[in-house]
Parts: structure tokens; C-alpha cells; sequence
């Protein structure tokens, strides 16, 4: 898988970022270097890029608006690399449509694997879909309709926009549906990865969701908290 995708790097400091590049092209992957983000849009319009390592402290713009520059353009996984610990830290840079985050220092296969899970799901979102997986219903929940193959979601007539790990947690809970499942059990099958024991990167995937297909967010009746357990998806 790693022969044809090109991962870059956006990272101000050039002794980490050769060690990332480092990690990767020894998995086989391609790399590119940024130490800032003014060019990305250049960048991506110019070069196949596949996924976005990106630093949070980066000089003139920050990773936070960097991210939501490139959210704005493509959903292409975008990984924050990070020295902060703090959980706000990491909530705002998911909120801004980041689809993981690794910190500071990091464990050279932990950064590998990361890579390779979000472009393993990555891939399996956008692949077209085959005779036998055309064949697939829509899954209707009230007035919101899902379209696994075509990676559509409506509520009404309306189109709603879902970054991939969003789509992905949004149709997992929807073929499941009134099944409780824990945040270690949603961030190892969406996430591709172990728990690692920090729960806001489901808690702000799950926000983000209710956000866009919830008549009132603050009182969910389609994606249901059920406390002390885990979330739930009502049909």
C-alpha cells in the first residue's frame, strides 16, 4: 500500500521532521517537507498528496488554521502531531476536522501504524464500490438517509457534508443500530488502532456528528449518550 501514497510533513522543526521522514520512507512510503503552511493549498492542487502530518506550533499560521484551510479544500486524512498534553488542545484541532492526533515524542511504529490505519480506512471510504456492494440498501433513520457506498448522507433533501472518520463512525452505529458501544470499542474499529486511554478523540467525532444531523444537538434523538457505557444510534 505504501509504494504509491506521498505523506507530507509540515513541521517546523527540522530534526523531527527529518526523523518522521525518516520512519516513513523506511515503511515505504513517500515524503515531502513544509516548515510552515503558507504554500498548502499550492501544494495540494500540485502534488497527489495522500495524508498531512501536521505540527500544531508552526510559525505565521498556526496548525489550527492550517487544518481548517485544508478541511475546507479535501477530506484527505490530516494527523496533528503535537508537544501539547492537554485535552483542549487536542479537542480543538479534532473539532477543526483533524482525524487523529499523535504527541510528542512518539514511538516511531506508533506513527507508522497511525498512518497506515487512516489510509487503510481512507481508502476502503472512497474505493468504488463493486457489483455485489452496489446492492446495498440505504439505511433510513427518521428523516436521515445513508448511502454507504456513494458516502453521501441526507437529512431531508439536504445533502450533509461528513469528513471520513465521521462518515465512518456515523455508518457503523447506523448497521448497528440500539447497540451500546463503549469509546474503547469505537476507537479501536474506527480508529484502527488500540485505545490508547484518551476518549476525546470519539467524544469530539460524536459532537461533531450530532452537530450536523441533530434537530437540537444539545438534546440528541438520533446518536444517544448513554452515560457510563458508551453511545448508542436510535432506529
Amino acid at each position: 500500500m505504501a509504494d504509491s501514497k506521498k505523506i507530507l510533513i509540515i513541521e517546523d522543526d527540522e530534526d523531527i521532521s527529518m526523523i518522521e521522514e525518516a520512519y516513513l520512507q523506511s515503511a515505504g512510503f513517500q515524503t515531502k517537507i513544509m516548515p510552515d503552511g503558507k504554500a498548502i493549498l499550492d501544494i495540494l492542487k500540485s502534488e497527489n498528496i495522500s495524508l498531512i502530518l501536521l505540527d500544531l506550533m508552526l510559525p505565521g499560521k498556526n496548525g489550527y488554521e492550517i487544518c481548517k484551510e485544508i478541511r475546507d479544500k479535501t477530506d484527505i486524512p490530516i494527523i496533528m502531531v503535537t508537544a501539547r498534553t492537554e485535552s483542549v488542545d487536542k479537542i480543538r484541532g479534532l473539532g477543526l476536522g483533524a482525524d487523529d492526533y499523535i504527541s510528542k515524542p512518539f514511538d516511531p511504529a506508533e506513527l507508522v501504524a497511525r498512518v497506515n490505519a487512516n489510509l487503510r480506512q481512507y481508502d476502503r471510504l472512497t474505493k468504488p464500490a463493486s457489483a455485489n456492494d452496489s446492492k446495498q440498501e440505504e439505511i433510513q433513520i427518521k428523516d436521515l438517509r445513508i448511502l454507504p457506498n456513494s458516502w453521501k448522507v441526507y437529512k431531508g433533501d439536504k445533502e450533509i457534508k461528513l469528513p471520513n472518520k465521521e462518515f465512518e463512525l456515523l455508518k457503523y452505529l447506523a448497521v448497528n443500530p440500539n447497540i451500546v458501544f463503549s469509546k474503547e470499542q469505537l476507537f479501536e474499529k474506527i480508529w484502527g488502532l488500540d485505545y490508547i486511554g484518551d476518549s476525546a478523540t470519539v467524544m469530539v467525532h460524536i459532537n461533531r456528528i450530532r452537530d450536523k444531523i441533530e434537530d437540537d444537538s444539545k438534546s440528541p434523538q438520533i446518536l444517544e449518550t448513554v452515560w457510563g457505557a458508551g453511545y448508542r444510534l436510535n432506529k
